[in-house]
């Protein structure tokens, strides 16, 4: 798993998680977040609402076809 996939994310982006618990889900970020240690957490909101935290080395961003 590449490191450097944290770097393109942002609010608003739509991304699939490929690691962690929530494998498998897909969904809009939500809030992007550094934490003391220096891990960056994710908010990601699915389509239907339901929203969870995972950590952004287990998400890549899908592309859009609005950009």
């Amino acid at each position: 798993m590449a490191t450097n996939i944290t770097t393109t994310l942002k609010n608003g982006d739509s991304c699939k998680v490929i690691g962690g618990t929530h494998i498998g889900k897909a969904g809009m970020v939500r809030d992007l977040n550094t934490s003391k240690t220096g891990h960056i957490t994710i908010t990601v909101e699915q389509a239907d609402g339901v929203k969870f935290k995972t950590l952004g080395k287990n998400v890549v961003v899908l592309n859009d076809q609005k950009r």
